[in-house]
């Protein structure tokens, strides 16, 4: 099941960081990222890897299973995804937390007051959300979960609420109404995240609703930001959605391959590390 060379890199590495009194949420990232990475686990290796009973090591499993990050099996659990399959939006809100803040902090500082801003779905532009919800700014955002944080508290952020489908687990508004609401309407700025981006291949998106969202967002604004962490660089998802002679920004971390970030800002985007 586990590659036992493999198995044991993680044990090595992840016992510096972690100890029997991890946290539930810490746990569950380390275990999503093993069965991830191996495909296949065993309650007794997950127990090892992360120094807990495999009593608890069980729940977790069912815990993790019933939010779609995994398939339980018996004595253990395998990967849900194929190759090139969009993760769970609950595992990847736990995933590169830090890097996703820095960049979402990174794209507010862009951000002037009195913008109309156009903010697409995904966990980076989450983040993104909750530091626009303190800004004296108009943002019309593309997902349930973006439209809560802005409307849960009164703020000086006006929130202004697209129609449309929500995707299964993703939150995502897609569909006719979401792209109507988007040809009706003119951005400053439209924060656009991403599956995939590479200098070769554009934009790219796991499912065609959301591509044909993207392209009617990036046809709305002036600008295009795209906030993503250094993961989605040089990757290549489903459906396209443009080149990168669409985008004039990119914020990404420091994890961004250096051939990829050269090649970007040779195509003419700039490019800032947060």
């Amino acid at each position: 099941m586990f590659g036992q060379p493999h198995y044991e890199q993680l044990v090595c590495s992840f016992r510096v960081v972690f100890n029997r009194d991890m946290s539930n949420a810490g746990r569950h990232r380390l275990i999503a990222q093993a069965v991830r990475e191996s495909g296949s686990v065993t309650v007794q290796e997950l127990a090892e890897l992360t120094g807990a009973s495999e009593m608890t090591i069980r729940r977790d499993l069912d815990t993790l299973a019933a939010q779609g990050v995994l398939e339980r099996v018996r004595g253990g659990a395998r990967t849900l995804l194929l190759r090139g399959e969009e993760p769970p939006f609950a595992l990847r809100a736990h995933e590169a937390v830090d890097a996703k803040r820095r960049i979402a902090a990174e794209v507010s500082s862009l951000i002037a007051d009195g913008e109309t801003v156009l903010l697409d779905s995904g966990t980076t532009c989450l983040e993104v959300a909750r530091l626009l919800r303190g800004r004296p700014v108009t943002v019309m955002p593309l997902s349930l979960q973006a439209i809560h944080i802005l409307g849960e508290t009164p703020g000086p952020a006006t929130l202004m609420v697209p129609g449309g489908r929500p995707r299964a687990a993703e939150g995502a508004l897609t569909g006719p109404l979401t792209l109507a609401s988007l040809a009706a309407l003119r951005f400053d700025t439209a924060v656009v995240g991403c599956c995939g981006l590479s200098a070769a291949e554009g934009l790219t998106a796991y499912d065609l609703d959301d591509a044909a969202v993207k392209k009617a967002g990036i046809a709305s604004a002036r600008r295009i930001v795209v906030a993503t962490d250094g993961s989605k660089l040089g990757r290549t998802a489903y459906a396209y959605v443009g080149p990168t002679t669409l985008l004039h920004t990119l914020v990404t971390d420091t994890t961004a391959p250096a051939d990829e970030v050269a090649a970007l800002e040779d195509a003419g985007t700039v490019v800032r590390t947060a």
